[in-house]
């Protein structure tokens, strides 16, 4: 028998009290109250809500290791990365390999493999073998359905799955941004019940009015946790906190959903409630099996010095102290096998020459932290009848490369990545994980692309002889080696992508996320470029 002294926070109940908590066989047996306890509190372990391990570049395992510390008991996992490259034996890889951690880890079966037609990806998880997922004891929901054209126009693929889970009886992520009006509603009437894409207070408020659950996001590339802060003044019971997307040294310096838990308290909320939205509201929607703080629960809490600073102490999960004043508790576990899919060929700078048929030039316009995108139409750079890279005006040309398939490069141009030498490259390319790459001149960007194939996945930054590479040897996503080693070697590669010009916050995440045909405005899959609003390939000459 453990006891534990201290003021425990009940989010279930909304109070704060003294008591001992009586822990044996992982569970709390007994809650004492108690006019002397330690001078600490004692409150619920951290929810991320909606995460994808992968883009940690972490096998889950490790990414365990490195989340505990931070308060982390439990991840909503969607494995939709692993799952465009691998199918289910990517899923099944991401599960087994979770396994060998403490923390508690909850996949869905990926809704949008792929997310459109439009694109080349690994693997195709049609209606059947979405609703054979959602049959299994170990997958907890359908992930976020992405494709919501589909849902509002009744393709039947895409209702067949919706309809699965609403009879197996699993909860349904969403994925709607900008979505509104009669296209809103049919959306939310077609079962679906959280959203993590809202930019804004109204776009949120409106998805909430129809039952949906918004989750506040606050990742590496996409940053909403401010503009959506002020929901918590009205409406605290529909939402939850989440990454979506977490890159290493983001995790290792600057934590996990505990920022998150700081930020909104230091802004005056209440710190039961924002505990609440952590923890007791994901537990619940999901139906999950962490501990709320209460007689009979699984052992799962924090201890942290007090509620305004929240510096955490100790983390324990199922009873077993996990990690202790920064100090990770577990061992290791190195995986013994791992998993890919890697078929493309080398390419030719031939390949990526873009002959001017007018002089109106479609550009993709990023804005640093944020997905969405814009499109601006200019004057063409042009060089010996090629279509090249202008530097002076920040357009630079963008290469999306089929790595399942024999293919034609799709090109493209992209304003704002802010390199002045060199190019970079990456596996990671949401959401089919083919090749993307952007770079000031046709030769940097072939020698990229072409370096990225040698090693089978990666993210690369180079200019003439000179390259860094964070190899990623699972699926092209993820690394098998030690958190810290991967955190520090991708900030060596990040460091040379800002030391070449770019002036991004995170230049790999914004860049690999320009292949996300599902985020509008304009975007660039391997099949070309496209229009995310109506869902079309447009010419990249005006």
């Amino acid at each position: 028998m453990i006891k534990i002294s201290g003021n425990i926070v009940d989010v279930v109940n909304e109070k704060i009290y003294k008591g001992i908590l009586h822990i044996e066989n992982g569970k709390i047996q007994k809650i004492e109250p108690s006019e002397v306890v330690d001078n600490v509190y004692i409150t619920p372990g951290l929810v991320d809500a909606h995460i994808h391990i992968e883009s940690s570049m972490m096998l889950p395992a490790e990414f365990a290791r490195h989340s505990v510390i931070h308060g982390t008991v439990a991840c909503v996992c969607d494995p939709h990365e692993i799952a465009n490259v691998c199918g289910v034996a990517g899923v099944d890889y991401m599960i087994e390999n979770a396994k060998n951690s403490p923390v508690k880890f909850y996949f869905g079966a990926p809704s949008c493999v792929p997310s459109t037609h439009f694109e080349t990806s690994g693997a195709i998880l049609d209606a059947e073998i979405v609703e054979r997922l959602l049959e299994r004891d170990d997958i907890y929901f359908l992930a976020e359905m992405m494709n919501f054209p589909g849902v509002i126009h009744n393709n039947k693929q895409v209702h067949a799955k919706l309809d699965a889970a609403k009879r197996i009886g699993k909860p349904i992520d969403g994925h709607a941004p900008e979505l509104k009006g009669a296209d809103l509603i049919k959306y939310a009437a077609a079962g679906i019940q959280t959203d993590h894409e809202c930019m804004t207070i109204e776009e949120a408020e409106a998805k909430m009015a129809l039952g949906m659950t918004v989750q506040i996001r606050e990742g590496s590339a996409a940053k909403n946790f401010d503009d959506l802060l002020p929901l918590l003044n009205s409406n605290r019971g529909n939402i939850m906190f989440c990454s979506d997307d977490k890159h290493p040294d983001d995790l290792m310096k600057n934590g996990h959903i505990n920022t998150l838990v700081k930020r909104a308290v230091r802004k005056g909320h209440d710190p039961i409630q924002v505990l609440k939205i952590c923890s007791f509201t994901p537990v619940k929607h999901y139906k999950l099996d962490v501990g709320l703080l209460q007689e009979g629960d699984n052992a799962d809490f924090l201890i942290i010095d007090n509620l305004n600073d929240f510096n955490i102490k100790e983390t324990y999960i199922n009873g077993g102290k996990v990690a202790e004043n920064g100090r990770i508790l577990f061992p290791r576990y190195v995986p013994k096998e791992l998993i890919n899919q890697f078929n493309a060929e080398k390419i030719i700078i031939d390949q990526i020459k873009v002959i001017p048929g007018t002089e109106r030039l479609k550009v993709i316009v990023v804005d640093d932290g944020q997905l969405f995108t814009k499109m601006e139409v200019v004057q063409p750079n042009i060089e010996n009848g090629n279509i090249v890279s202008d530097i002076q005006n920040d357009i630079l040309k963008l290469v999306v490369y089929n790595r399942y398939q024999p293919s034609a490069p799709a090109i493209g141009f992209i304003k704002n990545i802010g390199l002045k030498r060199g190019a970079l490259a990456s596996t990671v390319a949401h959401d089919s994980h083919n090749i993307v790459a952007v770079g000031t001149s046709d030769e940097e960007i072939v020698s990229a692309i072409n370096q990225i194939i040698d090693s089978k996945g990666g993210i690369l930054a180079c200019e003439g002889d000179k390259t860094c590479l964070l190899s990623l040897a699972v699926g092209g996503l993820m690394s098998e080696q030690d958190g810290k080693s991967i955190a520090s070697r991708y900030e060596e590669v990040d460091r040379m992508a800002k030391e070449l010009g770019s002036t991004l916050s995170a230049p790999f995440m914004t860049v690999a996320f320009m292949s996300l045909l599902v985020i509008p405005e304009i975007k660039l899959g391997d099949k070309g470029l496209f229009d995310g609003r109506t869902f079309e390939f447009i010419d990249l000459m005006e």
